[in-house]
């Protein structure tokens, strides 16, 4: 556990719309009480997972997709009160279980979409093997490998920019993503949603100033 200082004010809390898409969950103690929690190298859970949620939520709406969903289930997608490494599970690791943990504890402090679920629990998808079900849930579980990633090498808010995560979302989606749909006759993900994710890479390589 960590201590918790004085609340600093963050980027997020400037944009009134994505404010209001968490209000009623933002509060719970279920989701400020990952701030007494250390998250990966830097940081807390808590700051991490508004990091995800907000910067999924700006992908999501740069490309027209539901980024109330993102927004709300990235401020939910680690809400587990352990310290990975602390813990033993009698089947499975961290990587595999805490996403099913957190789905549990968000369906106590939220009634959950469809989508929003998906969202939490697939996550961790390439180091889970279920493919996502939805588009959105691409975006949460890139940002959060982004994310993480930054605060191993960069630990800076400053370092966040949208303009490079929507280039490494474009790389994600084409290198990873997609010919991982194409291998694989997975029901789970539509043909409809593989060729919505396949138009975005194109999207995205016409027009690199999504903002």
């Amino acid at each position: 556990m960590i201590i918790v200082t004085e609340q600093e004010h963050y980027f997020w809390e400037d944009d009134s719309e994505y404010m209001q898409i968490i209000a009623d969950i933002k509060n719970h103690p279920f989701v400020t009480d990952l701030a007494y929690f250390k998250q990966h190298v830097h940081g807390n859970r808590l700051t991490h997972s508004y990091l995800v949620s907000y910067m999924s939520y700006k992908v999501a709406r740069s490309l027209g997709w539901d980024f109330k969903a993102c927004a709300r289930a990235g401020l939910l997608h680690d809400l587990f009160y352990y310290v990975p490494g602390e813990v033993t599970f009698s089947k499975g690791s961290h990587l595999r279980n805490h996403p099913k943990i957190a789905l549990i504890n968000a369906r106590v402090v939220a009634d959950l979409s469809q989508v929003e679920e998906d969202i939490i629990l697939k996550h961790m998808w390439l180091a889970t093997p279920h493919f996502p079900r939805y588009k959105e849930s691409y975006v949460v579980t890139f940002v959060d490998k982004y994310i993480a990633t930054g605060d191993f090498v960069k630990p800076s808010l400053a370092n966040l920019s949208q303009k490079k995560m929507m280039r490494s979302f474009r790389y994600f989606v084409g290198k990873l993503v997609i010919p991982a749909l194409a291998g694989t006759s997975n029901q789970e993900v539509s043909l409809e949603e593989k060729e919505e994710l396949a138009e975005t890479q194109e999207e995205i390589d016409q027009d690199g100033n999504y903002h």
